[in-house]
């Protein structure tokens, strides 16, 4: 039985693409969800750039998501 999933990114495919093998990296298992790929693949375009990629985990790895992310876009805007 599949575990319940939980949102832990919405934003672009370039950085949910890394995000998505981010997480992996630190052991977290995600899915990713990309509508505006989904639409074009269909034939029409929905969604926007900015938030086309969606990124879920397992809800028992939610905090732990949420640490790698929030730790990483910290690092990120201290470079900046």
């Amino acid at each position: 039985m599949m575990d319940e999933l939980s949102l832990v990114y919405t934003g672009s495919r370039v950085e949910g693409l890394f995000l998505e093998d981010f997480l992996k990296e630190n052991g977290i298992g995600c899915m990713r969800k990309d509508t505006l790929e989904e639409s074009i693949g269909a034939g029409w375009a929905q969604g926007s750039p900015e938030d086309a990629v969606k990124i879920y985990v397992e809800t028992f790895n939610y905090e732990k998501a949420r640490k790698v992310l929030d730790d990483y876009f910290a690092s990120r805007d201290k470079k900046k």
